[in-house]
C-alpha cells in the first residue's frame, strides 16, 4: 500500500438520492450511518488505505459503535459535505468523527462518530502495530494530522 499525503480537511460530497427520503421528504435518519460509511472508505482510500487492499492485508475493521445527532433535515437532491476525521487510534481501536454540512446553506445537517477495532478474519482482535507497522503509521498519522486542523 502507498501513502498518501491527507489534505486536510478531507471531505466527501453525497447528494441525497429520493429513495433515501421519507414521506415527508427529507431524508429518512438511517441514511446518514450509511452516508458516515462511505465517507470512511473514502477517507481511507484518501490515506492510501483503499478497504479492499486493507481487507487483501487480512484485517477487518468492524464497526463496534455509531452514533449520530441530527441538526437539520436534508432533502432529495441536496448535496452534503461529509467530514471525516480520526479523533482515536491505538492500532487496535479506532474512532471517526464525522460532521455532515449542508453544502448550499453550510449549515451543519449531523454530526456523528463510528467505534471499529481490527480483527483478522476469523475476527481475532489485532494489534496493527504489531502485525502490520505500514498500515498502524498511516492511521497513526491521519489521527495526529486530524488533531492538529480542525474542520
Amino acid at each position: 500500500m502507498k501513502e498518501i499525503i491527507i489534505q486536510r480537511p478531507f471531505s466527501y460530497e453525497r447528494t441525497a438520492y429520493y429513495y433515501e427520503t421519507d414521506q415527508m421528504g427529507i431524508v429518512h435518519h438511517s441514511n446518514y450511518i450509511r452516508w458516515m460509511e462511505e465517507a470512511r472508505i473514502a477517507y481511507m482510500a484518501s490515506m492510501g488505505l483503499p478497504y479492499k487492499a486493507v481487507e487483501e492485508a487480512s484485517v477487518l475493521i468492524p464497526v463496534l459503535s455509531a452514533q449520530c445527532e441530527y441538526k437539520n433535515y436534508v432533502k432529495f437532491d441536496e448535496t452534503v459535505e461529509i467530514f471525516p476525521s480520526l479523533t482515536y487510534f491505538n492500532g487496535i481501536r479506532m474512532t471517526i468523527e464525522y460532521r455532515m454540512v449542508h453544502k448550499e446553506s453550510g449549515k451543519i445537517c449531523a454530526v456523528g462518530s463510528t467505534g471499529h477495532c481490527f480483527t483478522t478474519p476469523d475476527m481475532k482482535p489485532l494489534s496493527l502495530k504489531k502485525s502490520n507497522r505500514e498500515m498502524y503509521d498511516i492511521f497513526m498519522k491521519a489521527m495526529e494530522s486530524g488533531q492538529k486542523e480542525t474542520v
